[in-house]
Formats: structure tokens, sequence, C-alpha cells
């Protein structure tokens, strides 16, 4: 199988970050809700804090390199000043244009929040250690932080899929 540079980079970007993305938000969340629900009960909290941070920052990182990576590797391509390029494909057909206006727009804003949310979690985790499992609306909180910064991701990563699917990037 053959893949170009840019093929490459879209399946670094898209499949292999966004999967470990996925992985580190599916364990932390476990990690999270069973504290919520648990709370001190659980036992070894320090032990299960550190684990829950370091899915946390997992999930950053991933984040960030995925943002990065998208940005200013991918999304150039994209964006091409050529009459073949994937934004003026897009833009050419009123029936897809939906897809630049709002899925791109999308992913160039809104999907920032992801690894800023996902960052502020992990920070949170490890500035206040066990202390955070004793208090269930801060842990609720946090669950929010992450869900929300893992939905952010989630629908960039589905507009990504289905406008490389209708635009692909050659």
């Amino acid at each position: 199988m053959f893949m170009t540079a840019r093929e490459f980079w879209t399946v670094i970007h898209g499949l292999l970050l966004g999967t470990v993305y996925l992985l580190a938000f599916s364990g932390g969340f476990a990690e999270l809700w069973s504290l919520w629900k648990n709370g001190e009960a659980a036992g070894n909290l320090q032990k299960r804090v550190r684990r829950i941070a370091w899915g946390a920052w997992v999930m950053a990182i991933t984040g960030w390199l995925t943002l990065f990576t998208g940005t200013y590797i991918v999304y150039p391509w994209y964006r091409e000043k050529t009459a073949d390029s994937p934004r003026s494909f897009l833009l050419a057909d009123p029936l897809r244009s939906a897809w630049h206006t709002f899925g791109m727009e999308w992913k160039e804003h809104i999907a920032w929040m992801s690894p800023i949310l996902a960052t502020a979690v992990a920070v949170i985790l490890i500035s206040y250690g066990e202390s955070v499992a004793k208090r269930r609306d801060i842990v609720a909180w946090i669950i929010f932080l992450f869900v929300f910064a893992f939905l952010t991701a989630a629908v960039a990563g589905l507009f990504g899929a289905f406008i490389n699917k209708v635009a692909p990037i050659h």
C-alpha cells in the first residue's frame, strides 16, 4: 500500500492521534465516574487520582498534537489557492458548501477548546490531587469539562472524516 505524504499526515492527524485521544478519554472518564460515584470509599485515592491525571495529560497532549498537525500541516493543503483544492471543490457547489461553512468553521474555531479543556482538567487534578475526590461537586465539574473537551473534539473529528470523504486532500 502506498500513501502520499498528505495522506500519511492525514492518517497521523485523524486516525492515530484521534484513537489515542479516544482511549485516553474513555479510561479517564471511567475513572472519574467511579470517583464521583464512590468517592473516598473506593480506596487508594492518591493512586486513582494520579491515574486519572495521567489519562487527562495523555488526552491533553494528544489533543494539542492533533490540533497542531491539523492546523499547521493538513489544513494548509485543504485551503490551497487552487481550483481543485478541497475547499474550492466544496464551495463550488451550494449543496456541498455547508461542509465548509459549518464543518470547517467548527474545526477551525471550536475544536481549539478541546485541548484547552483537557489541559485544564489535568492541571486541576495535578494541583489538587486527592483532595479533589473529597468534593463530589468538584468531581462533577471536572467530569463536565472532560466530557465537553471530548465532545468538541469528537464533532471536529466527525466533520474531518466526512469532509475528507466528500473532498479528500490529494
